[in-house]
């Protein structure tokens, strides 16, 4: 399963004690891979240091970088198109482009934006965090 996972959901998902922290033990454990382009890894670097810290974001890229060269659990993805399916918030796009060049099966969000991509005919739906924990992954990934 491949999975592109909004920017806010990755801050929130940094906190071990938050709900979505369950999103990132998913991922380590293998659940699923995490698509990302160049695009996405430089909002998640100005959101993160600007929210967190620069610290957290070095952790988080490096994190990243291990995974890549590592592993099949974070695939980089350079969209050659770009699709134009989200209208109400162009800094949106992005990870549209990427989950629809990818084929990923989840764009994991609490935006509202994402919503033309149901039922478009592209294959990545747009699934709140709460709703791809308790439906998508793996209960026995939460433990």
């Amino acid at each position: 399963m491949i999975v592109v996972l909004d920017t806010n959901v990755v801050l929130q998902a940094l906190n071990q004690r938050h709900p979505f922290a369950s999103i990132l033990q998913a991922w380590y454990k293998g659940d699923f891979t995490w698509a990302v382009s160049t695009d996405i890894l430089f909002e998640y670097q100005e959101v993160v240091v600007r929210q967190s810290g620069a610290a957290r974001w070095q952790t988080l890229s490096r994190l990243l970088d291990l995974a890549s060269a590592y592993s099949s659990k974070v695939k980089q993805v350079s969209p050659a198109y770009y699709f134009r399916t989200i209208s109400a918030d162009l800094d949106d796009d992005k990870f549209a482009d990427c989950a629809i060049t990818i084929h990923a099966d989840y764009i994991v969000t609490n935006d509202n934006h994402f919503r033309p991509l149901i039922g478009s005919g592209y294959k990545p739906r747009p699934i709140s965090p709460e709703k791809f924990i308790a439906e998508i992954l793996r209960p026995e990934s939460l433990t």
